[in-house]
């Protein structure tokens, strides 16, 4: 029976999905745990799932020799140590699909409202001031919205901008296919100096580091308006802060900044605090009911996937072995060191103890190779002892 543990409040969609498969030791936390109690709990986990304030480094996986997987529910990963997870043999899932309407919702949204001077409108009435003036009010209809980054989410803003009436521009690393009227930019700069909105939808890391910075956001349009809802760091703020005091940008939407609060009733420290024309938000572009309970749906069902049948189909730092239908007695999961021969020796260890290999699937990525083995034959502990403690192995398990 595997232990599954859950923190960070979680949606009891996920609890869900395990006890209708019959595996009801499902423990539940609140929040994020301090580091020695969070410690104690990973020791007798074999499934965990975070969220992003639980940090978990190779240190702390490397106590944890039980755990088989881990789920992150949301979209990041980079609170796990994904080359330290993959070296003790432990696959990780996210929701790369399930918060994808939530976030693009939010991000028209914020266009709409910037574009027509709501918090700023918002704030002078409840400060006791009916201002009418249509004074840079803009509609949506017949604006250009600018998209950095056309994945899951760009994508989706980009159809729902249309439905509006804007123009849409994108422009991404890689070539991909345009949905509906938008049309990709040949560069950076061609995106920014057209766009009337430019929405960054990219993912975190030293590629993207900074990509709006003080020469990007002097390159946009006079008067454009910058929402980012991806990453904190892909933003210098500084700059952003110096093109909205000097009246280059009219307006801008955060959902994501490099450092963030690490609990409800710690203050965000940034230059951006009171600015009339910026909407600041707690990073909730995800936090719907809906994305939610898609997400621990979604993630939990990829857990339990991999506990009852090996398939890693979706893992982010992982060979990934799509489901296939046991056809054996009994069905061994082997992750061993990716070199010459493994195959060969793994085969030798199962025939030397009588088993016969019925089917296979083997992927290696990196250091590590990943093979399920469908066999003929007792497994027992005496196997299921010889393989781990060959020296090229680095976990073994049977379903």
């Amino acid at each position: 029976m595997s232990r599954i543990v859950l923190f960070e409040n979680i949606h009891p969609s996920a609890k869900e999905v395990f006890t209708a498969a019959g595996m009801d030791d499902v423990i539940t936390h609140a929040s994020s745990l301090p580091a020695d109690a969070l410690r104690e709990a990973l020791r007798s986990a074999h499934i965990v799932g975070i969220r992003s304030r639980t940090h978990l480094d190779a240190e702390l996986l490397a106590q944890a020799p039980d755990l088989r997987a881990v789920g992150c529910f949301c979209i990041g990963t980079n609170q796990v140590d994904l080359d330290a997870a993959m070296l003790h043999g432990i696959p990780v899932f996210n929701a790369p699909f399930s918060n994808t309407r939530s976030v693009a919702e939010l991000v028209l949204g914020e266009a709409i409202l910037l574009l027509r001077r709501i918090p700023e409108k918002n704030a002078r009435v409840h400060q006791g001031h009916w201002d009418k003036t249509a004074e840079g009010a803009f509609e949506a209809r017949g604006k250009t919205l600018g998209i950095i980054g056309y994945g899951n989410i760009g994508s989706q803003v980009g159809t729902l901008a249309e439905a509006a009436g804007m123009r849409v521009v994108f422009h991404d690393v890689e070539a991909k296919l345009p949905l509906g009227n938008a049309r990709a930019t040949t560069s950076l700069k061609k995106l920014l100096a057209q766009s009337d909105v430019v929405t960054l939808h990219v993912p975190g890391g030293k590629g993207t580091a900074n990509i709006m910075n003080a020469t990007a956001i002097a390159a946009m349009k006079p008067g454009s308006i910058l929402i980012n809802a991806s990453r904190g760091t892909v933003v210098d703020i500084a700059a952003l802060h110096e093109a909205l005091k000097s009246g280059h940008l009219s307006g801008a939407a955060l959902d994501v900044f490099p450092s963030e609060p690490k609990s409800v009733d710690e203050p965000l420290a940034s230059p951006l605090i009171g600015m009339h024309n910026v909407l600041l938000t707690p990073h909730i572009g995800g936090s719907t009911q809906e994305s939610q309970e898609n997400i621990g749906r979604e993630v939990a069902e990829k857990l339990l996937r991999f506990v009852l049948s090996g398939t890693t189909k979706g893992a982010v730092n992982f060979p990934e072995i799509s489901y296939q239908e046991a056809t054996g007695a009994a069905r061994i999961l082997h992750v061993h060191r990716n070199l010459p021969g493994a195959m060969g020796t793994l085969s030798n260890m199962m025939a030397e103890h009588g088993l016969n290999i019925v089917s296979q699937q083997l992927q290696t990525l990196g250091q590590i190779g990943y093979v399920i083995s469908d066999v003929e034959g007792k497994v027992d502990d005496t196997v299921m002892s010889v393989l781990r403690a060959h020296p090229i192995t680095v976990r073994c398990d049977v379903v």
